[in-house]
């Protein structure tokens, strides 16, 4: 059975997608920025974007039924790559080993300015 999951935790869509997508077990979360929920707002460092878009795909976890534990993969998009060192940091704190699959890629851009963007497939149950 497929399921369209929102949260009320994390921002909402920001084009014409949905937040995460369940299908069976298997979760697809959109690319998060570092935007926090109660706000709209994008912290100023990128070590704060990177926290909040963690935070954020949580939460979006957690709104299927999920904990971060469940995350087994993850792309993470970075405006600039000398970040990659950040990513690590908050990786090693707010996630325990095992740790997802992960890809880190630098872009040119993201939208509303962000300098980074989160991604993450989890599988859940």
């Amino acid at each position: 059975m497929n399921q369209v999951i929102t949260c009320e935790n994390a921002p909402a869509a920001v084009g014409t997608y949905s937040v995460a997508f369940k299908a069976g077990n298997t979760l697809y979360c959109s690319g998060q920025l570092g935007i926090d929920p109660s706000t709209g707002e994008l912290p100023n460092s990128v070590e704060a974007q990177v926290r909040q878009a963690f935070r954020n795909v949580f939460a979006i976890v957690e709104a299927a039924g999920g904990k971060p534990a469940d995350i087994v993969r993850q792309t993470v998009y970075l405006t600039d790559l000398a970040n990659f060192a950040v990513v690590n940091k908050v990786m090693a704190e707010v996630f325990k080993a095992p740790y997802p699959a992960r890809s880190c890629v630098q872009i040119s851009a993201l939208p509303k300015g962000g300098l980074v963007e989160v991604e993450a497939t989890a599988v859940i149950g």
